[in-house]
């Protein structure tokens, strides 16, 4: 088994992993930055997902560096794809027109930028990427944690021994492994007192994952894929709270839970320039192929596509009948294999459902000319290389977020939570999908918050720090933490605070602790483009 030596070791290479290790490496240190799949990026490319973003985005409510991030992908597309003129030349321009984001876009060509972005420091030997590596192992000693292992595709372990370990997995799978503190699942009542808690706390309850696919659409073509093993059971499924078959256009609204049609018009007519994409004024997903669509064929010079493409991230392919989390006593690795498993046949499912008998505007069954785009997400089965997940473990932090912290409900619109130990901002409704406790939508309004120190800081283990949706959030508030630029600024927090840790000799605990050390700290994250307090904005 070999052994690597580094300051900083990150596991988990999503936007939070990439943004630690990008953190950490500008601030002169060494770092290991690896990844279960072989593409880094997470939730914007291995698990396909157009970012879920607060709507003051273009203009504040991020850190610099995800701006950049995201003016990366702009620049991607004006330098490599035949874009109309004035598309081209709109400073905001909307890659997919997709209405969940106002920069929907390809899984690749955000790998592209992430990369472009790491490889300065890649090449200067301060950030070492060990792609298909999972953890399986960790050294601890006392309150710390001294080295993990990693395992490849191929079964040979790696042993990375560091100062500072920073946990950005999409399952928080290091917090079991290090022994560290945490909590899955629904908290009771009781324990925080929040009005949204389910009564008595379930470990086991976690929103569904979901399988993202793409597709494209060509009228006259046959693409229909073979009918999956578990089509069946899907197509008959039936939750108790739906309002008919799950494999249907009819789904809850999730502010309202009323029932909703949904439509489908493949490749639908109009300029994409005109498409607004706010989802504080119009959640955009009662027209399901422009919601998340990714490219527009319109946006680009005549006969350069025949095709939009269009991600499927849709009520129908949420999968919340088994918890996708080995939990001791509710979930086996075996059980969430399984869970795994019948979430894949649930996408193919719903792909196949399209195909085959979707209600058509014409009054006919089927879109056979619906093509599963395997090239878009890099895998053979055409399915993203891993499952949005939504819910990860969470550190049990020396400050949880809470119902009370970040509520339109109980705060009112205008309502703050000001955080003294301040090191971000973020904004979103507090989203929940169906849950394997068998909850419906939990959607309740938000307002702007401010992201504190204290809930990146485990209770006692004194280097390992959280850099992703496993911060101190409950399962209440993680529906508005877990979105793109959040997870980003955690990251960034993380691998700023791992490397001042490093650098001045003192524990991340005491940074938050001591107001001299967190003034310090503070004035760098300031420097570094850090945004910590929100102008006077209304929540989302």
């Amino acid at each position: 088994m070999r052994e690597l030596d580094t300051e900083i070791l990150v596991v988990g290479g999503g936007l939070g992993g990439v943004a630690a290790a990008l953190a950490a490496a500008k601030a002169g240190r060494r770092v290991v930055l690896t990844e279960a799949t072989d593409w880094l990026g997470g939730q914007l490319t291995a698990q396909a997902v157009p970012p879920d973003e607060n709507p003051w985005i273009e203009r504040f409510g991020s850190t610099r560096t995800y701006r950049e991030l995201r003016e990366g992908i702009r620049g991607y597309y004006r330098r490599h794809y035949p874009l109309r003129a004035e598309a081209a030349r709109q400073a905001e321009m909307n890659p997919g027109a997709g209405k969940v984001s106002k920069l929907c876009h390809e899984p690749r060509v955000a790998l592209a930028v992430v990369e472009s972005l790491l490889a300065p420091h890649v090449s200067a030997g301060r950030i070492r990427v060990l792609l298909e590596h999972r953890p399986v192992d960790a050294v601890t000693s006392g309150d710390r944690v001294d080295a993990v292992t990693l395992q490849d595709h191929h079964g040979e372990r790696v042993t990375v021994k560091a100062q500072y370990v920073l946990d950005a997995t999409e399952d928080g799978d290091l917090l079991p492994l290090t022994g560290a503190e945490h909590v899955t699942g629904a908290e009771a009542q009781s324990e925080h007192g929040e009005p949204h808690a389910p009564a008595e706390a379930d470990p086991a309850n976690l929103q569904g994952i979901t399988y993202c696919f793409a597709v494209s659409h060509h009228e006259g073509e046959h693409h229909v894929i073979d009918r999956p093993a578990m089509y069946g059971f899907w197509r008959d499924y039936q939750p108790d709270f739906w309002p008919g078959p799950l494999l249907g256009f009819v789904a809850p609204d999730p502010r309202t839970l009323e029932p909703v049609k949904r439509t489908f018009v493949p490749n639908p007519a109009g300029d994409p320039l005109a498409v607004s994409a706010d989802q504080s004024a119009d959640a955009g997903d009662k027209e399901l192929w422009s919601f998340r669509r990714i490219l527009a064929r319109g946006l680009h010079v005549d006969g350069a596509f025949d095709s939009d493409i269009t991600l499927v991230n849709w009520p129908l392919n949420d999968y919340w009948l088994k918890p996708a989390l080995t939990i001791p006593g509710h979930a086996t690795e075996a059980e969430v294999t399984e869970a795994h498993r019948e979430a894949k046949q649930l996408s193919l499912s719903v792909l196949y459902w399209l195909q085959t008998e979707a209600p058509r505007a014409d009054g006919g069954t089927g879109f056979p000319g619906l093509k599963l785009r395997p090239d878009v997400t890099g895998t053979d089965d055409g399915l993203a290389k891993s499952a949005y997940v939504r819910e990860a473990r969470r550190i049990k932090a020396v400050t949880t977020v809470t119902e009370h912290d970040v509520s339109a409900e109980i705060l009112g619109v205008d309502g703050r939570v000001r955080r003294a130990d301040a090191v971000g901002v973020g904004s979103y409704r507090i989203d929940l999908h169906p849950s394997t406790g068998g909850d419906n939508y939990v959607d309740v309004a938000s307002v702007p918050y401010e992201i504190p120190l204290g809930a990146l800081l485990p209770v006692r283990v004194t280097n390992l720090l959280p850099a992703g949706k496993n911060i101190g959030t409950t399962h209440i508030t993680n529906g508005c933490f877990r979105l793109h630029p959040v997870e980003w600024n955690i990251g960034e927090v993380a691998g700023m605070l791992a490397a001042f840790a490093v650098r001045e000799g003192v524990e991340p605990r005491a940074v938050q602790a001591d107001g001299r050390l967190f003034e310090e700290f503070a004035r760098e994250l300031d420097a570094a483009g850090v945004e910590r307090r929100w102008p006077e904005v209304r929540g989302y």
